[in-house]
This record gives structure tokens, sequence and C-alpha cells, in this order.
């Protein structure tokens, strides 16, 4: 018998743990107590079980079994803190909570000889953007029928991923060629061309249904994330657009930082336009008056080097755009034409992109002000993706800029819901508490004017909120400090001059500032 889970193989008859082709060492004891509590995993295994089991009842001390699970956690990749195949329950115990599939030996010799077979072929280049495959997810109940479930929920969350277009997502037809065998991870990372791999498990048991996934560094072998999602199975449909949501909302994001991560400790002279792009966004996503100025730098770098390159010009505009809407220019009307220029430009390129396209709506929402067209826009372009976070957030402004603050709110609310870990999000609670300022909700926007803070401390537009709406309140120890902390980050800051900056101001806001007592 041989067990199947992540990239791992554990065969009972040879006492073999595999990793991919790889050996794993493993003690004979930390064997037996990975097999006792793979054999068990429907159930939490007692200490006393384990002590019986593997020590045969004999007395041993905390420490001794302590010691043996840690060894067992890093045989297989795991740790305490990540807990990813072996679950401390305080109190209860320890369960085994990987995705695990059986096969028999005689399988396995087919499978290891089909696989032979495949890696003759020439591994494929990694693309130049993020690149992932979506597994054929395991079924792990006794209902046959629970593997079309699994089956749709991996079509939808290759659907829902290849909505973004800074994502290569391998079709169902290549990855499900994987389906149904022990596969070693880095190489279906190589046979088809990818960076990151989906993988993943559904049970069905009690009315409830259990989706795990894990996405994996093809090139690395490293976890990048790992969850599980438990729901009630009663509208199958709803709820596979529900998990399908939760996933991809992590490891879109998940992806793009690590990209990121990877862009920004490269060679300066190996970029290339889509190096220079991510850098970009991550100069964009500090949102400080220096940070956007050299966004704006990588941003053309990357347009020189690839002139079609549309999402690179929709950043830039959106640079220029944010400069102006946030007070930071030091010449508004350059940075409105530029903002109108790139936007116009990056439209032209691509005008199906919805991330660029919520980024054009917001731009012109800002700087032309045809509200109508704009709203089309971005109402288009949550219809093209209804799963990004950008194309909710930027629709939230939008309509804050058309004057409609509670519509505002839901695409916030909407766009928190789809990407809960975005980096960006410092910018959605502050759309939200602009939104419930205009609505003299003042007590509500400071929570989420606070919010945005904890997310980016340094983001001063926050405490321009927090100053305008501890004013109206009459909080005026409060107005002050936080228009103390304005003045800090710009001691030149007057009201006149921010007011030339953001032309679609409101009012509320503009007199919560005078009362807050910062200088006119």
């Amino acid at each position: 018998m041989r067990y199947l889970f992540g990239e791992y193989s554990f065969d009972v008859d040879r006492r073999e743990v595999h990793r991919g082709v790889d050996v794993v060492s493993v003690a004979p004891q930390v064997f037996d107590l990975i097999d006792y509590l793979i054999r068990n995993r429907d159930r939490v295994a007692s200490k006393d079980d384990l002590i019986r089991a593997i020590w045969n009842g004999r007395i041993v001390s905390d420490a001794a079994l302590t010691t043996r699970l840690n060894a067992a956690r890093i045989a297989l990749g795991d740790s305490g803190e990540e807990q990813r195949f072996i679950k401390t329950l305080p109190r209860k115990g320890f369960r085994f909570v990987g995705a695990v599939r059986e096969e028999l030996e005689q399988v396995d010799a087919a499978v290891t000889d089909h696989q032979q077979v495949e890696l003759q072929q020439p591994d494929l280049a990694l693309p130049d953007k993020p690149s992932i495959a979506v597994l054929q997810f395991e079924n792990m109940s006794v209902d046959p029928e629970q593997e079309f479930f699994a089956e749709g929920m991996v079509e939808e969350i290759i659907t829902a991923l290849s909505r973004f277009r800074s994502l290569f997502v391998i079709s169902r037809n290549s990855s499900f060629t994987f389906k149904g065998r022990a596969v070693d991870i880095k190489e279906v990372g190589r046979r088809l061309g990818v960076r990151y791999v989906l993988g993943g498990a559904v049970r069905k048991a009690s009315g409830k249904v259990r989706i795990t996934g894990q996405l994996i560094d093809a090139v690395t072998g490293a976890h990048l994330w790992a969850d599980r999602f438990e729901r009630d199975l009663t509208d199958v449909f709803s709820l596979q657009d529900e998990v399908t949501l939760a996933v991809v909302s992590a490891i879109q994001p998940k992806m793009l930082q690590t990209e990121i991560a990877m862009a920004t400790r490269r060679r300066p002279e190996n970029l290339t336009a889509y190096d220079f792009f991510l850098r970009a966004i991550h100069q964009y996503h500090l949102t400080t008056r220096e940070s956007l100025a050299e966004a704006i730098k990588l941003a053309h770098r990357a347009l020189e080097l690839d002139p079609g390159f549309g999402s690179a010009a929709a950043l830039a505009g959106d640079c220029h755009a944010s400069n102006v809407a946030l007070g930071y220019a030091n010449d508004p009307q350059f940075d409105c034409k530029e903002a109108v220029r790139l936007a116009r430009l990056a439209l032209s390129i691509d005008d199906g992109d919805p991330d660029t396209l919520s980024r054009i709506a917001v731009i012109l929402a800002g700087m032309v002000g045809d509200s109508e067209a704009e709203i089309e826009m971005a109402d288009r372009a949550v219809a093209l993706n209804p799963n990004s976070w950008r194309t909710w957030n930027n629709r939230g402004w939008v309509y804050i800029l058309a004057g409609l603050p509670e519509e505002a709110i839901r695409s916030f609310e909407r766009a928190v819901r789809t990407s809960p870990v975005d980096p960006l999000l410092h910018m959605t609670f502050f759309g939200i508490g602009n939104a419930l300022l205009r609505l003299s909700r003042f007590d509500e926007a400071i929570v989420l004017f606070k919010k945005a803070l904890r997310h980016n401390p340094s983001f001063t537009p926050a405490y321009r909120g927090l100053a305008s709406a501890f004013a109206h309140l009459g909080r005026d120890a409060e107005a002050h400090e936080a228009a103390g902390r304005v003045l800090e980050v710009d001691p030149a800051f007057t009201i006149s001059a921010w007011i030339a900056q953001v032309p679609k101001h409101s009012t509320l806001f503009v007199e919560g500032l005078r009362k807050a007592g910062l200088p006119e």
C-alpha cells in the first residue's frame, strides 16, 4: 500500500517516504507515527493512542512525543506553525489533515513506468508573467458523484483565474492529464511550463463539503499558501462560486506578491519590461509621494522596452491621477494631462483587459467627468472579472466621483470580500470612509480611516479624513491631533492648494478640514 499526499508518497510495504523522486530519511518510530496518523486520519488521535501504538503502552515523556512529532513534520516539509499535514488540536490530540490518496503496488508500478516515458518529453520555458496550472482535485468521498463536483470546482477556479490577463493559466485539458496519478509538482511545472501549481481535495460527509487547497512554487517546491473551506452542501452551484472566490482571492494576490519579491531581488541589468512593471507595482502599493514618483519612472521604462504594454501605460496614468487625488501633485495640470494621455494610450492598446479598463474609468472620472461613460466602463470591468479586487475597488471610486456614495460602499465591500489580504486594502478602507463622510456618517467614517492607517501607517490622506470627521463631531482635540499629523508629513499643506489639486472634492470633507484648524 502507498499513500499519496502533496508532493509525497508514503510506501508502507517498503517503509519508504519519497518527495517527488527524492527519498526522505525517516527514523523507524517517526515512520510508525506518520503511518498511524495517516491510517487513522478520519479521527483525532489522542496522546494515549499514540503511546499505545508507537511505544506499546510504555511510559514516555511529553518531550519524547513532541520530538517525534516535530521530526515527522520536518520529514514532510511541515511545521508546528503551518500544520499543513499534521494538526495539533489543543487538549485533544493530533490528526493527519492532508488530502490522501491510496494506491496499490501494482498500480504504482504502472504509473511509474508511464511517468518515466513522459519524462523524456522536453520541458517548457516559463512565460514572462505569473503562470499556474490547477490540477484535478482529489475526491476523498465514498460518493463517486462527488467526482463531478470536484471537476466542476476546478473548472470554475481555472475560469476565474483566466480572467486575470496578468496570469498565464493552463487549460483544464492539459492540467487534467495528471488526474489519478502520483505526480512530482516540480515535474508538473517543467512539463506544463508553469511556475505555480494549485492542488486540492474534496470530501463530502454529513451534509457538508470540505475543500482543501495548496499553492506550490513548482520551481522550488515551496508551499506558498494552504487553506481549508467547509460549507453546507445545499446549493452546489452557489457553493462552487463561494469556494472559487475564496481560493482565487487568496492565490492571485499571493502569486503577484511572490513575483514582485522576485523582481525586486533580481540584478538591475537583467530587468525586462515585465520586471520594471512589477517593480512599479511594488512602489505603487506604498502610495507615498516618493513611491508614486518612482512607480511612474519604472512604468515608463517598461513602456520604452515594450510600447504595446497596455497595463504599464494604465499603471503610469493611475500614478499621475493618484498624485492629483491624494494631493501629492506639484503641478496638478501636468499630472491631469499625463493621466488622461496614458489612459487613452492604454485603451488604444487593449480595451478588453478588466484591470486596465477599471484604472482608465477612475482616471477619466477624476480628470474628465463624463459620469455615464465612466460608470459604464467600470461596470464592464467588473462584468469581465468579478473576482478582481481592482475592478471592484476602482468601481467604488468611480461611483464616489459620480456622487453615488451608497453604491460606492457596496463596491468597496465587494472588493474587501474579493481580496481580504490585498496590499492596497488601505485604499479600499479609505474609500469607504470617504463615502461615509459624504453621507454624514462621521462615527463610521472614523472607524474606516483608522482601519486604513492600521494597514498603512504612512497613508497621509487617512489623517485628513480623520481630521475632518473628528471636527464634524466636535471632537476638537482628536481633530487637531490628526491635523497635526497632516502638517507633520506635509508642512506646506493648505486647504486652498488641496482644493486646486482635487477638483472633485466633497464639501463636507473641506468643511471638516477648516473646523480642524488646517491652514486655509
